[in-house]
């Protein structure tokens, strides 16, 4: 499995298994399973509100004699725990729900902060904006964790070039990580440019369309990844499927991808991409489907009365 080196020294697997959509029960399974099967690289948080399921599915792979220390683990800090006293607070329910000491690396879900009170706004009313909680505070309260032991790194997801740029000027912490949306149709040359640049890691989310989040979150006519002719083609030049050639695509580019299944059939399949070579004519191939599209476009964050816009989310 190719390593992605971060800047503390580290290394995180290329090819990790994401735990969005996923029950408490489902998690513990596909969590073992995928263990079992040689997966190094769980994708967790608070939100996805799984994480106690994902903790008995690592705490039965341990025992199974998977060591801890050959595991990464990543959670991210929720919207509503923003403000610097509820970070530490945050950070301590994912590891008792995990069951672990220590996380690999602890990401800012998104530069987005709610009240206390509030999982998910459904009023502008219901964020805080950064004036009120900027995210700078957030950022060196983090980075508190890992003075105290309780995550080896800090990171962050859904953070553009202004936004990255501005947490390194106020606060001089560099982001170990960076996950966004990153798949062909949205391939970010200029972020991930940019995060090589400065030695921060580029994860891609949602490296496979995400068919299968809710529908609330779709809109009509999507275009499909899967059944794109380019990719079936060069799917069918490998002996692969649409599936690991978008993996061993992102693996290719030097970026980390957390592709989400609970079929054990998809589970090893994508696994294997991570060892999949592509042409440099089947990277071209693949550069030319960029169209800047969006599956998870932030829309949710816009509401009346609030401080956020999706202009300013991916372009300010």
């Amino acid at each position: 499995m190719k390593q992605i080196e971060i800047a503390n020294g580290q290394s995180i697997p290329a090819l990790g298994l994401g735990t969005w959509k996923m029950s408490p029960e489902v998690a513990e399974r596909v969590v073992e399973y995928s263990v079992s099967i040689g997966y190094r690289h769980i994708d967790c948080a608070w939100i996805y509100e799984n994480e106690s399921g994902v903790g008995k599915g690592l705490k039965n792979a341990i025992k199974s004699g998977v060591k801890r220390e050959d595991l990464w683990i990543t959670s991210k800090l929720w919207n509503n725990r923003h403000e610097p006293k509820e970070v530490r607070t945050a950070i301590e329910e994912s590891l008792q729900a995990l069951q672990l000491e220590c996380l690999d690396l602890y990401l800012m879900h998104w530069p987005v902060a709610q009240k206390l009170e509030v999982i998910r706004a459904d009023d502008g009313h219901q964020f805080l904006s950064l004036n009120e909680a900027p995210l700078e505070n957030t950022w060196e309260a983090m980075q508190q964790c890992v003075e105290r032991g309780q995550c080896r790194a800090i990171g962050v997801s859904n953070f553009n070039i202004p936004k990255l740029n501005h947490l390194i000027d106020s606060t001089g912490i560099v982001p170990a990580v960076n996950q966004v949306e990153s798949h062909p149709y949205l391939q970010q040359s200029e972020l991930v440019q940019f995060c090589h640049d400065h030695s921060i890691a580029f994860t891609a989310y949602s490296p496979l369309g995400s068919g299968d989040r809710p529908e609330a979150m779709k809109r009509a006519n999507e275009p499909s990844l899967l059944t794109n002719d380019v990719i079936k083609n060069i799917a069918a030049e490998h002996n692969a499927t649409p599936g690991q050639i978008l993996l061993a695509w992102a693996v290719c580019r030097n970026t980390i991808a957390i592709p989400k299944s609970a079929n054990e059939a998809r589970l090893q399949q994508n696994l294997a991409a991570a060892d999949l070579a592509l042409s440099n004519e089947n990277i071209q191939q693949i550069a030319r489907l960029d169209a800047g599209y969006r599956y998870v476009d932030g829309t949710f964050w816009e509401l009346p009365n609030g401080p956020y816009t999706v202009d300013w989310l991916w372009n300010q």
